[in-house]
């Protein structure tokens, strides 16, 4: 049975009498998609993370995403069960505790810079202009975005500068809250127009990895190929490009232009 046959199977039911068989059968249909998540994840970790024990959490969150998907809400279920397979995957690494405080320590004082030149220079920092504010040569710099790199993976919980209604507000984005909310029309507005423009005032070349990796699917390998650079360069420049993407997305929300739900 096709995917779409399988779902239209599921929507017609109602959640309370979804049979164990129908779970599994549409878990067996989208266990690709698990992997395919946890594989995006794992390139970005330490080689001491095992690649099947995200997927075993994946597993957990693809369960939860057909626990919970509404299909009268105007979002695919495939973009539904991505985004819930990769929470938890994210929450089983953070359960871990495996990045060291010293390294979010740093990650936030990077994010702090970039915030405070953007505002002084109204413009996105060139990478010499951010080493050059935390007074060190560009070769630390760059080793300073490989320490932090494994941070960018981390949810908005781990954001101190986004209150409780922030959080909510954003996970209610993500998660399709219903279209007719004219509350929420407004603020995916100012979400898209924010990450746009911010996308928009990246750097030539990280624009293209967000774009080859995030709308071409191709890996890190794929990408070094295309950009002709090492694959250890390609994840420096998708951190980079993450990096000023969140810390943008912070100073709007503390901006207060985008509102809590």
């Amino acid at each position: 049975m096709s995917k779409a046959s399988l779902l239209k199977k599921y929507a017609k039911d109602e959640p309370k009498k979804i049979k164990r068989e129908q779970k599994e059968e549409l878990i067996k249909e989208y266990a690709p998609l698990i992997r395919f998540v946890a594989q995006k994840i794992a390139v970005r970790l330490p080689p001491n993370i095992d690649i099947d024990d995200l997927i075993s959490a994946g597993a957990i969150g693809l369960m939860d995403a057909i626990d919970k998907w509404d299909p009268t809400r105007d979002n695919k279920f495939k973009t539904y069960a991505e985004f819930r397979i990769r929470g938890a995957i994210l929450d089983e690494l953070r359960s871990q505790d495996w990045i060291p405080r010293s390294v979010r320590d740093k990650s936030k004082a990077l994010d702090r810079t970039i915030t405070t030149l953007e505002s002084e220079l109204g413009r996105a920092p060139t990478d010499e202009e951010i080493s050059a504010r935390l007074n060190m040569p560009i070769e630390e710099f760059h080793d300073l975005i490989n320490q932090v790199r494994p941070v960018s993976l981390l949810s908005i919980d781990d954001q101190p500068s986004f209150s409780d209604s922030d959080k909510k507000s954003i996970v209610n984005l993500l998660e399709g809250a219903k279209s007719a909310n004219p509350f929420n029309q407004l603020n995916v507005k100012v979400v898209k127009d924010v990450v746009a423009k911010a996308i928009e005032d990246l750097p030539e070349r990280q624009r293209l990895v967000l774009s080859l990796y995030y709308f071409e699917d191709l890996n890190l390998k794929e990408i070094g190929q295309v950009l002709r650079v090492t694959e250890s360069r390609v994840s420096q420049l998708h951190a980079q490009a993450v990096l000023r993407l969140r810390a943008k997305l912070a100073a709007s929300i503390e901006a207060g232009e985008l509102e809590a739900i």
